[in-house]
């Protein structure tokens, strides 16, 4: 079946719910099919991408940390297989810090962190990938995307957000000792695809974190989100992240995103 066959056929299916209930079976299969949509317009447009990257950490007293860097990614097969390369330019702490990930689409990602201070390449375990991302309140996994099939999805309702017509999902993880949060609510929307809103609830059914995609713009006919904000509802700290300089189908190579260079980059990769 065609792509735009499949689109047409996920929204009828999706706009039926305001005239009769769907079979519970059939509103987990639309849901997935949307949310595995959704993964893929986020996570892997265009062929690779490069773009520098300003991270706002902020206290809840307003407090603030900046982190810059630049990030390469490389699909190897569209929604399987993928490499992404981060490499660090400020503050001085972190600066030639480079992280790296080979993500699969069936068992946990390999992820290696290299610490120029201690000129040590450390590989980072399974259970790390709900760690924080150098401080930020984005984990591990939110840099590269959590596996669709890590989670049950069903489809709760449509409604505008922002002014957008957007899908509302919730997502169960299947494996809950292998999750930090005990379910999540996504508002897709209907025209991009990305997700809007993130609502993150923790195992005693309290609210987490929240993502905000705060801007989206076409960048070389592909929906990009530019700016996005995870907040720690609990603690009042934010983590903003601006996505500047975004290039699509640069023609990467493999090679580039090897533990060699970790250490060593190539300058024209990553200034």
């Amino acid at each position: 079946m065609k792509t735009r066959n499949v689109v047409l056929v996920v929204a009828a299916c999706v706009s039926l719910l305001s005239l009769r209930p769907l079979p519970a079976a059939a509103q987990t299969s639309s849901a997935e099919e949307i949310i595995r949509r959704s993964h893929l317009a986020e996570y892997y447009p265009g062929d690779d991408m490069k773009a520098r990257v300003l991270m706002r950490l902020v206290s809840k007293d307003g407090k603030e940390r900046i982190r810059e860097m630049t990030m390469l990614r490389k699909d190897l097969q569209e929604g399987g297989e993928q490499r992404y390369f981060i490499y660090f330019h400020r503050p001085p702490d972190v600066r030639e810090m480079t992280f790296m990930v080979w993500k699969y689409p069936q068992k946990n990602a390999d992820r290696w962190l290299f610490i120029p201070a201690l000129k040590l390449v450390r590989r980072i375990a399974a259970d790390d990938k709900r760690s924080s991302f150098v401080g930020s309140d984005f984990s591990y996994e939110d840099i590269s995307g959590r596996n669709v099939g890590d989670d049950a999805h069903r489809l709760l309702r449509e409604e505008a957000l922002g002014g957008k017509d957007a899908y509302v999902i919730e997502s169960i993880p299947k494996d809950s000792a292998g999750s930090d949060f005990g379910r999540k609510v996504s508002w897709i929307d209907k025209r991009t695809l990305l997700p809007l809103k993130e609502e993150y609830f923790d195992k005693r059914g309290d609210m987490a974190k929240v993502f905000s995609a705060d801007e989206v713009k076409e960048i070389q006919g592909l929906w990009t989100i530019t700016k996005r904000t995870m907040r720690d509802v609990q603690t009042g700290h934010r983590t903003e992240a601006t996505f500047q300089e975004v290039r699509y189908n640069l023609g990467l190579p493999e090679t580039l995103f090897s533990e060699r260079y970790l250490r060593n980059p190539p300058p024209e990769a990553v200034r």
